[in-house]
């Protein structure tokens, strides 16, 4: 079975894998330059930040596996037991920064980045899904998985002769703007080293150095879906002095030395299918993602697992 694969963020890459396992031809299509979407890291000056996926925790018996492969090789480990106390959930951070973990999972793939797939088409007269690069290339293959965010995939198909299911796609996704600083001294963040709900401003706050990524101390400040929607149009010099500004009680004696700013446009669904993935009536296209199984890395992870089995079984 030959198998497309839209997205080479964590979904698509535990749907990869398992495909293979299973003796699938596999190919992942990302338009980015490396591997990861969330799993996102960044290297400012001397310092590395999370800018995406921040941490995450495990309850499935399913993800658990993953982690005690990972734990074991040294990927990841514990960050703390709770931000405002042990609540029996430890939170997990990758060693060596997120996307360390999109590398791990893509070693074994064949992973095409920087290549843009903008459209699928389930045509009659072709025997399977054809792919359409942005290049003029297509690639014809069995089935397709797409586990970009829902209004990119609906964009991918909706002229390609795909029954889709409205409801999926009337999804909403929440804005994130992120502002990644690199200081000259330790910030004043208590000593779990994140922070919720942190103010009017912040979703979240984490100090890199306390996750153990970073060798300086750097800090990744997400603003919440209000704030981020309100201002998502201001121009960015301005939405750095606000951002910078709005840090300050969190920074103590500590000055920013160099600053960067991220913005997701479709950052978090308002929403989530009750299924761990969707599936056409023919079987030959299934979508996943965080839309599905839920936005944490652990959803990423479960639906992934769950489009592959739709198409081994």
């Amino acid at each position: 079975m030959r198998v497309a694969i839209v997205g080479a963020g964590l979904t698509g890459l535990i749907a990869g894998r398992e495909l293979v396992r299973g003796g699938a031809d596999v190919v992942v299509f990302d338009k980015g330059r490396s591997p990861g979407g969330r799993l996102a890291t960044r290297r400012i000056g001397g310092a590395t930040l999370d800018h995406g996926a921040q941490f995450f925790t495990v309850r499935s018996p399913a993800f658990a596996r993953q982690i005690a492969d990972w734990e074991e090789r040294g990927l990841v480990h514990v960050w703390n037991n709770g931000f405002d106390g042990a609540d029996g959930h430890p939170r997990y951070v990758a060693t060596n920064g997120m996307s360390s973990l999109a590398k791990d999972l893509a070693a074994d793939l064949d992973v095409q980045c920087s290549t843009m797939v903008f459209a699928l088409r389930d045509e009659p007269h072709v025997s399977g899904i054809t792919v359409a690069i942005d290049d003029g290339m297509t690639h014809t293959v069995d089935a397709a998985i797409v586990t970009c965010p829902v209004p990119q995939a609906f964009a991918l198909m909706i002229d390609g002769g795909i029954e889709l299911d409205e409801t999926l796609f009337r999804t909403d996704y929440d804005r994130t703007v992120g502002l990644l600083v690199r200081l000259d001294g330790p910030a004043a963040i208590p000593a779990s080293g994140g922070i919720q709900d942190a103010d009017d401003v912040f979703s979240f706050i984490g100090d890199n150095g306390s996750k153990g990524v970073s060798a300086e101390p750097a800090v990744t400040f997400h603003a919440n879906p209000v704030w981020s929607e309100t201002h998502w149009n201001d121009e960015n010099d301005a939405l750095i002095n606000q951002l910078t500004a709005a840090a300050q009680p969190w920074l103590g004696d500590a000055s920013i030395l160099e600053h960067s700013l991220k913005k997701w446009r479709l950052a978090t669904p308002r929403s989530i299918w009750p299924d761990p993935c969707w599936t056409t009536a023919n079987g030959h296209i299934v979508m996943a993602g965080d839309a599905f199984a839920g936005p944490k890395i652990e959803g990423a992870h479960n639906s992934g697992l769950a489009a592959a089995h739709t198409l081994l079984d």
